[in-house]
């Protein structure tokens, strides 16, 4: 990927899995009722605090919280930025 951002400190840069479409048993969701993806795909890490370094990598797939982060568009692409501490798990 060849992104020209790089987060600082302990932030890292996340793209959210794409929003359900249909539901198990097959019902479509419209675009207004569809939830905000809490999953995502790690696509670049800051360098860390000097006590506290990052546990991310780059393409480690994680959950955090439904409001966690600043929404980011780059090169059409969005993008959530936020601290490492706002990441729930590695999945």
């Amino acid at each position: 990927m060849g992104l020209n951002i790089k987060p600082l400190a302990d932030r890292v840069l996340v793209e959210p899995a794409p929003a359900e479409t249909k539901t198990a048993s097959g019902l479509i969701i419209p675009d207004n009722a569809k939830e905000k993806p809490q999953k995502g795909t790690v696509v670049a890490v800051g360098s860390g605090k000097v006590d506290e370094p990052l546990t991310v990598k780059v393409g480690d797939t994680v959950l955090y919280g439904k409001y966690a982060g600043t929404d980011l568009k780059l090169d059409g692409t969005d993008y959530l930025i936020m601290r490492e501490a706002d990441i729930l798990a590695i999945i």
